[in-house]
């Protein structure tokens, strides 16, 4: 039987599958308006087709107006089809409880007074209030040009001076030239995509992992590939397979106090993925946002690496503040020379200079450190406290965390932890579910716990009525 004929004979079920594929292209914007597709041959190949099958399938789509055909030329995507990129139907639509870009919207929009505990930041009464008045006063006093000027295109010499001290502290040798300040850790990853991806490159993430990163990617349209997470870093074994298998152009992880799951990347586990990554023509971003809330410093992948293919990206929003924003990338020197240019084409120069003014003002004097150790001594406490109550509720810990504020928890067997978030979001509690941390969408029966946002007996009476309901 030839192509046309199982065509016909299977209900143009192959036509029909030729132009889905072409149709989520053009949705995907993989194909823009005035593209020419795949020739028909490559495009039967591809798919396993025959090339009459494909020619059916272009012509169906001219008929509706997707496409257009040139005499002699091929196909091209009609030059006023392309749609808006619509970030929540670049993937399967999925339960709004974990949808990434739900699950964020609930956290940052919710009134103040709503109970967080899937939130990712802490709370004002564990950020130095007192530091950042004094030094947002000191800024009052300072040139007129720090309050009405645009901000230098690599940031803030003063900010970035110290910072250099602070890689060194990680053993990170670095130079003023390999590092630049942005608008937010987000900005940073932002950055370093729009320099190194092209729509359709794979990009490898844990799973689970932060769950912006998923939603960033998206906006890339970039595929999104995961490897098992464990809780000494990624599972080396599909980690290599993976990028046989799949050629991901960067891959990103947090190797101090993993999120979601509080994790600590091993030194034996570090040595692997660097090898494979030069093997493989990997290059990692390795967010380090955490850092500052670990007892004792665990291995970094930049250090190890020495800035060559791994990026080490960071901010202050979860230590300091979310309000006074500012990130920073730390990289080889010529990716950071065209690193600056992209934030001038898309910010018109680097963070606010009141921002970095601030940040700089707290971080110089010994406020800072004592604020951290009284923090991470809090933190402590918190997390031994919060264990033990959802242990009474029958939800155990993945592992505890050498720091941080982040417990990832396993429910009990049968419960799914996105109908407990469902739930609890109708009494005005905001869940994270570990689904929308997952790519795999294998994680549904844990939860991420924000240990800094559980001192409200209300927060406490909402879950076990979920848990209840789940139960019965």
């Amino acid at each position: 039987m030839d192509g046309g004929a199982q065509t016909k004979g299977r209900g143009g079920t192959r036509t029909v599958d030729v132009m889905s594929a072409i149709r989520a292209k053009v949705a995907g914007r993989a194909l823009s308006a005035g593209d020419r597709l795949p020739s028909i041959r490559s495009l039967a190949a591809t798919m396993g087709v025959s090339p009459s099958t494909v020619v059916e399938a272009y012509d169906r789509l001219a008929a509706e107006g997707l496409v257009r055909a040139r005499r002699g030329s091929g196909f091209y995507v009609s030059p006023t089809v392309t749609p808006p990129l619509a970030l929540t139907q670049a993937e399967p639509r999925r339960d709004r409880a974990v949808d990434p870009f739900w699950v964020s919207r609930q956290s940052l929009d919710t009134d103040a007074g709503v109970p967080k505990p899937g939130c990712g930041w802490l709370p004002p009464e564990c950020m130095p209030d007192a530091a950042l008045r004094r030094a947002t006063r000191a800024l009052a006093r300072s040139d007129a040009s720090v309050l009405t000027n645009y901000g230098s295109t690599s940031g803030s010499l003063a900010l970035r001076r110290l910072l250099l001290t602070r890689l060194a502290e990680d053993e990170i040798e670095a130079s003023i030239n390999q590092l630049m300040l942005t608008g937010s850790g987000t900005q940073a990853t932002d950055l370093i995509c729009r320099l190194l991806l092209r729509p359709g490159d794979a990009v490898l993430v844990d799973d689970p992992c932060y769950f912006n990163f998923r939603a960033l990617l998206r906006a890339h349209q970039a595929r999104i590939v995961s490897v098992p997470y464990t809780p000494s870093g990624p599972d080396v074994v599909s980690f290599e397979q993976i990028l046989a298998a799949e050629r991901p152009r960067l891959y990103i992880t947090n190797s101090a106090l993993h999120n979601p799951t509080g994790a600590t990347l091993s030194l034996p586990t570090a040595h692997r993925l660097l090898t494979l990554a030069a093997a493989h023509d990997l290059t990692i971003i390795e967010d380090d946002i955490f850092s500052d809330f670990e007892p004792e410093r665990s291995p970094r992948l930049a250090a190890l690496d020495g800035l060559n293919r791994v990026i080490r990206i960071g901010s202050f929003s979860k230590t300091l503040s979310a309000s006074v924003r500012c990130g920073y990338i730390a990289a080889r020197a010529d990716w950071v020379e065209h690193l600056v240019d992209l934030q001038v084409a898309t910010s018109f120069g680097g963070p606010s200079p009141v921002a970095t003014e601030i940040i700089a003002k707290v971080l110089v004097g010994g406020s800072y450190r004592k604020h951290m150790d009284e923090l991470r001594q809090k933190l402590t406490r918190a997390r031994r406290d919060v264990a033990r109550k959802l242990g009474a509720l029958g939800i155990e810990p993945w592992l505890m965390p050498r720091g941080g504020f982040f417990l990832w928890c396993r429910l009990a067997d049968g419960q799914d932890a996105t109908a407990v978030a469902r739930a609890a979001l109708e009494e005005d509690v905001v869940l994270a579910p570990g689904n929308v941390f997952s790519v795999s969408q294998t994680a549904q029966n844990f939860l991420r716990f924000n240990v800094a946002h559980m001192n409200d007996l209300r927060m406490w009476d909402v879950l076990r009525r979920a848990l209840k309901a789940q139960a019965g």
